[in-house]
């Protein structure tokens, strides 16, 4: 890759000029707030307004989730090192978490939000559980997974703990695999978790 594009890459694979669709994950200064991950069609590069629009309640309807702090560090690690080598593996810049606002691309951001999903209203002791889950998900499972789940609960408050945000919860905590990951199937238009017998667990 050129070091031309190279610098064009923002936070974790974000590359505005190749598709503005992006998630941004906005981490405070201070450690008692949430975590936010919104998501973005078009990308304005002015920090002055991105914060103006942020301060004034603008970006609502692209909120995702609002992440508490202590979930967030649970799981922020072992997100970077997944997306990270698979950035490597595309030539691009690793990325890192800091504090004020870090640009995903759009799958990228896919994934995490349903992993931030799966454990918003989930006992913390079960956080090591989702990941390991949400790992053994193919990125395209994972994709599917959001696409569904945001469609019809993807609000970070108005969705909260309904439908789809609840079945992705159950299906990703309630799971404790020791080798092979959780499948899913949507074919008839419901959420199921096969487990390792090959049962089917409705979710909806």
């Amino acid at each position: 890759m050129s070091a031309a594009r190279k610098a064009e890459v923002l936070g974790f694979g974000f590359i505005p000029p190749e598709n503005a669709h992006h998630f941004v994950v906005t981490i405070p200064a201070k450690k008692t707030e949430p975590i936010y991950i919104t998501e973005h069609f078009s990308y304005d590069d002015a920090e002055a307004r991105v914060e103006l629009s942020f301060a004034l309640g603008r970006d609502d309807n692209r909120m995702r989730i609002a992440l508490p702090a202590a979930k967030w560090e649970a799981l922020a690690d072992a997100v970077k090192a997944e997306f990270n080598q698979r950035l490597r593996k595309q030539d691009l810049p690793a990325g890192q978490w800091k504090k004020g606002r870090v640009p995903l691309s759009r799958l990228f951001g896919k994934e995490l939000v349903l992993l931030c999903w799966a454990v918003e209203d989930a006992d913390p002791a079960l956080i090591p559980t989702a990941i390991r889950n949400w790992l053994g998900l193919t990125p395209e499972e994972r994709w599917w997974l959001f696409t569904m789940t945001n469609a019809a609960t993807g609000h970070a408050l108005t969705g909260r703990n309904r439908g789809w945000r609840c079945a992705v919860r159950y299906a990703l905590t309630d799971n404790p695999l020791e080798s092979d990951p959780a499948r899913y199937r949507g074919d008839d238009g419901y959420f199921y978790l096969v487990n390792e017998e090959g049962d089917r667990k409705n979710n909806t």
